[in-house]
């Protein structure tokens, strides 16, 4: 998977035209914490609506929409892969 060295200042150009919450995410995704969370999220049932307000509790994430086929594909958002 090819990425950035993300520690290069080149890399962070783009940092002073995205909104506060893209902001917040450039650190989020490196927290290896988070990484290990998202993952178990994965395995879990879309309906363990427990989990998954924990899990939004404990990094203060917010959806747009609630659980169903509908923000099935948004999942991906939450990913805490570089894109490629």
């Amino acid at each position: 998977m090819p990425s950035s060295d993300w520690r290069a200042p080149a890399a962070y150009g783009h940092a002073q035209s995205i909104p506060a919450a893209g902001f917040a995410w450039e650190y989020l995704r490196r927290d290896d914490e988070y990484r290990r969370d998202f993952h178990r999220m994965k395995r879990k049932s879309r309906h363990d609506t427990e989990a998954r307000t924990a899990f939004s509790n404990r990094w203060g994430l917010r959806f747009r929409c609630g659980p169903g086929p509908a923000c099935r594909s948004r999942r991906a958002l939450l990913d805490a892969r570089t894109p490629a």
